[in-house]
């Protein structure tokens, strides 16, 4: 990585927060904390993110845009940012224009149900960072990605409950969980574990399921 990608991140960084004096983005609000809790935590999914194929990449609520951003840095691939809420879309995509990446990154207000129907099997790599259980992300990535994609899974715990739903659903959905591992950030205290699944097949059941039906009827 290189000293400007890193200065770019950090700018990044510090519109996020000066933006969350008004919306709240994020509840990290020092310049210390972000780098450590958002920028260093997103940049532990890099190399998993470097080994998915070639093509577009979405950060699944996207949030601040961590990890989105930063991985979109670090790679140079077309990003689209995807959140349910406008205002928070809005300001992405200011902060976007500022750090001159409109070119490459782009947002997506909206439920990723619909989004799966607007551009199926669209992208080569998802990220999801604290965003819902190990199922659900598996059920929401298969329909938008192309067959050989990745979706890397930031995860600070992984219960055994969660670990095994998940292992016992991907076939069903045409995933296949192809590595994991954890870590502790710089700080020495803060745990976190990385999970690829990559596509492997059609799912064999019809994706998207209507919205909700994710959390609200597991499968």
């Amino acid at each position: 990585m290189t000293e400007d990608m890193a200065a770019l991140m950090q700018s990044h960084l510090e519109l996020v927060i000066e933006a969350n004096k008004t919306t709240n983005l994020t509840r990290i609000d020092s310049l210390e904390d972000g780098l450590l809790l958002h920028v260093e935590d997103s940049l532990v999914g890099l190399d998993e993110c470097l080994s998915a194929p070639e093509g577009k990449y979405a950060d699944l609520g996207t949030g601040g845009g961590f990890p989105g951003i930063t991985i979109a840095i670090a790679t140079g691939r077309p990003t689209t940012l995807v959140d349910t809420r406008r205002k928070k879309t809005a300001i992405l995509d200011g902060i976007v224009e500022e750090l001159g990446l409109a070119d490459q990154v782009s947002t997506h207000t909206g439920r990723i149900e619909e989004m799966a129907l607007e551009h199926p099997k669209a992208f080569s790599l998802i990220t999801a960072r604290a965003l819902a259980q190990l199922s659900v992300l598996l059920e929401f990535s298969s329909p938008l990605l192309k067959m050989g994609g990745r979706l890397v899974c930031y995860k600070a715990q992984v219960s055994d409950g969660e670990f095994n739903h998940a292992l016992e659903v991907q076939d069903m959905l045409g995933m296949k969980l192809v590595s994991q591992r954890s870590v502790y950030l710089s700080d020495g205290e803060t745990f976190r574990t990385i999970l690829v699944f990559e596509k492997t097949a059609r799912p064999r059941i019809k994706l998207p399921r209507p919205v909700s039906y994710a959390q609200k009827k597991p499968l």
